[in-house]
């Protein structure tokens, strides 16, 4: 076969038989979104058009035409169909034509019948047809078109001239988008060995539209569709690897720029659908750090100045890769330098821009509308030298004459760098999409190639963070940003290690300073993008990506002062035009406020009253002038002020946010929701929710500071729940729900404020009277808002406890009244919240005792547990266990009457749900277990001897023994431990007897030897420990196996596999040592061989070491050093008593084994006298 003829646009094909309009529609772009080609003549006059009426009566028409012309018919058979292609392609389609998708399909199956391979001007025609019918009416082909169709287009693959493959190409790309998966039977003939899209995709293909059609066809075969089967993995790996190739492969000398931006475009557009459509798993660390590798590679290509030897391969390194710059030709120092700097630094870009919003990309194309300073920085990234004094125009405008280029030329190079600019942004996007597919733990190896720590001298580094300062092109920047916001969210664990609040090391740098450095530079570089910002979008991405950097640095390991100038930064952009901006800097202040709240710096920030200075561009972005008070004034929530006056106390955040909720605005913005105009108009709906989602924040995390405002707040949050938005109200009530959980923080016994910085009782009382006389009620009974309902119930598990037995008694009422009736709502939300609610006023001191209410609460949690709900049942589950835990406190409080006024009907069958629910899931099965224990010590002496209690006993105990021996989580077997512990205080239980009690003290035995997670070891080796008397332990052979359990687990406690352990082993060590003493207390003579067996081997050295420690009141809190003594010395004596009472009678075992126990006691009391005695020699 002769060499093959490249077809560059414009040029004529190899037949002279072929129209115009074919050779034209050589340059449309192979993908199915593309501008779709139009013949040079139109078949039909405009008022030929409207005389057959709209656009679907044409396209039947024609295709009714189509569908009865037959192959071989006549002589004039090809004009005929000639004619009817261009009728159907000089339509202009739109989804809403109600052209139906069964029509489209007939139509091309029948066509595909009709055009024979041979008419290869028709056979172009009709591909065109098939892209432009399918793309402009966005219709996916059925299974039938689609193999008939693949099939005839593969068939002119391999029959047709060269010159049509580029239309060929271009329809199959269309036919499979979408279908990967449904081309099975033709994906060996595309992708398999010598398949052709394998050919045409080869960087050794010269021709370049080839190619890029091929590449569009991959990817699109790649692209995943939600709700189907992906691409088999083998050829998808096929095509990853084909892409990976296209982009690692140098550009081929004679290749037009243009023509191999596409074909870079189609590659990286392929490997980001073959990423996407499915789960993708690379082949080893090299596939991954060459993919990365190239897509930084392609982050600055078509940048001037950037020169650098970039690496194949990344990989994943602890300390920063910085890229080594090569070593251009010098460029000529200018005669005269001061005169040429003074000349760029005196002009201005002339280019104004045309009237209204210019397109971003006609800002990319022409650099007279780009701000200065962008360009030009390239050339200092890369080390070139620059001017002594930085010229403000781009690089590639430093010339002696603004008229260099002719307009044609101009226009080419514009075209260029907006070619250059796609590429850069939809390497970005292929770069996203890799940090979304690949393990986070993955990627922090990768972190130094594209985050930047603080320059150590030479030329910085190319990251992602000099696209956002540095690229001209303002879509660029927003996808730099998106890519460096997804690297950020989920990053706390990691950024967490980053600390610099100890001084430098000089030696070395220690990892966790380089992270710290990285997290400062992120600082700079975004404030520096913040200033030089222009596009309202890229601004928007800037300020979500601080967002997401201050939700995960760790700020109190990190020097402050970092978030001041950030905080006084980012407040005039809360008077920005545009709607986004306002709404991702309120999104920025409530990242600022809850993180690691309370941060003192950001303390300091909230109570700072004075007014700040706007900054640049206020009349162009919408700000007031800097010499006046802002446009917008916060208003107190007290009351009306003038500008510029604050009240103080009142942080000026909350004062801007609840003014954002409940002021009209003062003057229109930029893209505003519809039923925007009115004098008196609200702040559009996002600026308001994300208001009062600051305000929440700002409650939960700095509550001493809101608590000045609280009636307020609480006025504006009815306010919102009087509104009929449910988005609105949804949020006020969330704020409702935030005030109260403040205020029960403040009466925590564990919390360190002060009383008299409380808020004081009568004003709680009056805040709740307030909120239930007002529209929550309506949000309780919102049938229609279920998501409302929910958040209204956790209002009202939200009140403090000291503060709803004060409220009226109608109030109260209501509450439970509510609470009840909503626990049987048909919306598991609904229920799963007010079952939630109930749990928490169980535990109220003015309803705990309340029988009656304990019995309804009871039997609303009992049917929820048997919901198909797992969160009901989670929720009943826990509120189970709290009522549970207020059993046990009624009855060490009020005695046997409270054991005797419960029916135990109820109690029963609470006992057999608990069971139940303890081998639901674990969520459910963890507060299942709690209760079990509780219930176990609630069970009175009377119960047990009843015949209805004696086999639901045994098997909620063995519903615990179980739990405590299965794979569950640590969790629920803590819980399970503890419950067996709590289940071992009922002195009316047959410990000594009962069947079942053998299986829980060696499910605790086998826990507190072998469990990994010494939490769950400490909890088992406590509950071995409750029993009080000896028989409970029944005879001597349980009891030895109780103490050898205790003892290896002693022996071997520094054992483990998780180093994060080592911080429960002294804990696990003085659980365990006080559970041998305990057992040394109660121990009798039948005891002793076990125990002197015990103290003569190994492990006796080391209980002894252990037991001098525990007697030192070396951990631990359970009593001082005096008492362990003095109990010891007791236990010690009442040994000996036991020596000489045994020696008349007695089996010597027992009394060589007592010898011992004695003289192992002595010689720790004697240790213990000496080195109390040591210190002072």
């Amino acid at each position: 076969m002769a060499a093959r003829a490249t077809l560059s646009p414009g040029s004529s094909p190899p037949m002279s038989s072929i129209p115009a309009g074919i050779t034209s529609g050589l340059s449309v772009t192979l993908s199915p979104d593309a501008v779709p080609f139009s013949p040079l003549f139109s078949p039909l006059s405009p008022g030929h058009r409207e005389e057959m009426g709209p656009v679907s009566a044409r396209f039947s028409h024609s295709a009714s035409r189509l569908v009865s012309l037959r192959a071989g018919d006549s002589s004039s058979l090809k004009t005929q169909v000639n004619l009817l292609f261009d009728q159907l392609i000089s339509e202009n389609y739109s989804p809403n034509h109600n052209i139906r998708p069964e029509e489209v399909c007939a139509l091309l199956i029948h066509v595909t019948r009709l055009v024979p391979l041979s008419q290869e001007h028709l056979v172009v025609k009709l591909c065109q047809l098939t892209h432009h019918l399918l793309n402009q009416l966005q219709v996916i082909v059925d299974e039938q078109t689609l193999d008939v169709c693949v099939c005839y287009v593969v068939s002119a693959l391999s029959v047709c001239s060269l010159w049509t493959h580029s239309e060929v190409l271009q329809a199959l790309s269309t036919l499979i988008y979408g279908n990967g998966p449904r081309c099975y039977q033709h994906l060996s003939e595309l992708l398999g060995d010598g398949g052709v899209l394998r050919l045409y995709s080869d960087p050794s293909q010269p021709d370049m539209e080839l190619r890029r059609g091929a590449l569009t066809c991959m990817a699109n075969l790649c692209l995943g569709v939600p709700g189907q089967a992906s691409l088999d993995d083998p050829y998808r790996r096929v095509c990853f690897r084909v892409f990976l190739q296209t982009l690692q492969s140098p550009k081929p000398p004679d290749a037009e720029e243009l023509l191999y931006c596409t074909v870079i475009q189609g590659a990286v557009k392929g490997l980001q659908s073959s990423l996407c459509g499915g789960k993708w798993r690379f082949g080893g660390q090299e596939e991954l750090g060459a993919l990365l590798a190239v897509l930084k590679r392609f982050m600055f290509h078509g940048c001037p100045g950037v020169c650098v030897e970039w690496p194949a391969v990344l990989y994943p390194a602890p300390l920063p890769q910085y890229e080594t710059c090569s070593t251009p030709k010098p460029p000529e120092p200018p005669r005269n330098p001061p005169t040429q700097t003074s000349g760029n630094k005196k002009k201005k870009s002339r280019g104004r821009g045309r009237k209204g919003g210019e397109e971003d990309e006609e800002r990319e194309a022409d650099p007279r509308l780009q701000r200065g300073g962008r360009g030009e920085a390239w050339s200092k990234t890369s080390g070139l030298p620059s001017p002594v004094v930085p010229s403000l125009y781009p690089l590639w405008k430093r010339s002696s004459s603004d008229s260099e280029f002719s307009d044609p030329e101009g226009a080419a190079h514009s075209k260029l760098r907006l070619f250059h600019g796609r590429v850069r942004q939809g390497v970005l996007l292929c770069l996203l999409a890799v940090v979304k597919a690949v393990e986070k733990r993955t990627l922090y190896g990768y972190w130094s190639s594209f985050i930047p720590d603080a320059p150590i001298g030479g030329p910085p580094p190319l990251t992602l963070l000099t696209v956002v300062l540095k690229d001209p092109s303002p879509k660029v920047r927003a996808c730099a940003l998106q890519v460096v916001s997804a690297l950020l969210d989920g990053s706390r664990q990691f950024l967490g290690v980053a600390e610099d609040l100890a001084p430098a090391r000089t030696s070395y740098t220690p990892f966790s300073f380089s992270l710290a450095t990285a997290v400062r530079e992120l600082h700079r570089s975004l404030s520096l993008a913040l200033l030089a910002e222009a596009s309202a979008h890229t601004l928007t991405q800037i300020v979500k990506c601080l967002a997401h950097l201050v939700c995960n640095a760790p700020y109190n390991r990190l020097r402050p002062g970092l978030l001041s100038p950030l905080w006084r930064q980012i407040r005039p952009y809360l008077q920005h035009r545009d709607v986004n901006v306002r709404v991702s800097v309120l999104t920025l202040y409530g990242a600022l406020v809850s993180t690691q709240a309370p941060l003192s710096e950001i303390q300091l920030l909230l109570t700072h009253t004075s007014q700040e200075v706007l900054s640049w561009r206020q009349k162009e972005e919408g700000f007031s002038s800097p010499h006046t008070p802002p446009s917008r004034k916060y208003h107190s929530p007290r009351g009306s002020r003038t500008p510029g006056e604050e009240e103080p106390g009142v942080p000026w955040l909350l004062q801007l946010c609840v003014s954002l909720v409940t002021q009209p605005r003062d003057d229109q913005s930029d893209s505003e929701g519809p039923g925007g105009g009115g004098a008196a108009a609200l702040e559009p709906s996002p600026v308001r929710l994300e208001a009062l989602q600051v305000l929440a924040h700002l409650v939960r995390g700095y509550f001493p500071l809101c608590q000045v405002c609280l009636c307020e707040l609480g006025q504006v949050s009815a306010r919102c729940l009087r509104e009929t938005d449910p988005s609105i109200q949804l949020h006020g009530a969330k704020l409702l729900e935030e005030l109260g959980t403040g205020i029960i923080q403040q009466y925590r016994p564990e919390s360190s404020q002060s009383e008299s910085c409380r808020v004081p009782i009568p004003q709680v009382v009056q805040f709740w009277v307030d909120v239930l006389s007002g529209p929550l009620n309506g949000a309780l009974q919102s049938h229609q808002h279920p998501t409302l309902q929910t958040s209204a119930c956790d209002t009202l598990s939200s009140i403090l406890p000291q503060a709803f037995t004060q409220l009226p008694e109608k109030s109260q009422v209501l509450c439970v009244t509510v609470l009840l009736g909503l626990t049987y709502s048909d919306n598991s939300l609904v229920k799963a919240a007010a079952v939630r609610a109930l749990g928490v006023y169980i535990l109220f001191p003015c309803l705990r005792e309340d029988v009656m209410f304990v019995a309804d609460t009871a039997n609303a949690i009992l049917t929820a547990l048997d919901d198909r709900s797992p969160n009901v049942r989670s929720k009943a589950a826990w509120s189970l266990g709290n009522l549970t835990d207020t059993l046990i406190v009624n009855m060490e409080c009020v005695g046997e009457f409270f054991q005797e006024e419960l029916s135990d009907m109820l109690v029963l069958q609470m006992l057999q749900s608990a069971t139940k629910a303890a081998f639901d899931k674990d969520r459910v099965k963890s507060n299942a277990v709690r209760a079990l224990g509780n219930l176990l010590h609630f069970l009175s002496a009377s119960q047990l001897t009843r015949p209805g209690f004696q086999r639901p006993l045994e098997e909620a105990v063995s519903a615990l023994v179980t739990t405590v021996q299965s794979e569950a989580t640590m969790k629920v077997r803590w819980n399970a431990c503890y419950a067996l512990g709590n289940a071992f205080k009922n002195p009316a239980l047959p410990l000594d007897s009962a069947s079942w009690s053998g299986d829980a003290f060696s499910a605790l035995c086998c826990v507190v030897t072998s469990c990994q997670n010494f939490k769950v070891r400490i909890k088992s080796a406590a509950a071995l420990s409750v029993p009080t008397s000896r028989h409970c332990y029944g005879a001597a052979e349980r009891f030895g196996r109780v103490w050898r359990s205790l003892a290896a687990a002693l022996e071997h406690s520094e054992e483990t596999q998780d180093f994060l352990e080592y911080r429960y082993c002294s804990s696990l060590r003085h659980t365990l040592t006080h559970t041998l003493t305990h057992l040394l207390r109660l121990s009798q003579s039948q005891d002793m061989p076990a125990l002197g067996m015990s103290l003569v081997m190994e492990e006796g050295k080391g209980f002894k070491e252990h037991l001098v420690k525990y007697l030192r009141g070396e951990g631990g809190t359970d009593g001082g050093r005096g008492e362990r003594v003095r109990t010891l010395g007791e236990t010690l004596e009442r040994l000996r008593s036991l020596c000489v009472d045994g020696e008349e009678e007695g089996d010597e075992e027992e009394k060589s084994a007592l010898v011992v126990v004695v003289a192992f006691l002595e010689d720790v009391l004697r240790s213990c006298e000496e080195l109390k005695v040591s210190p002072s020699d």
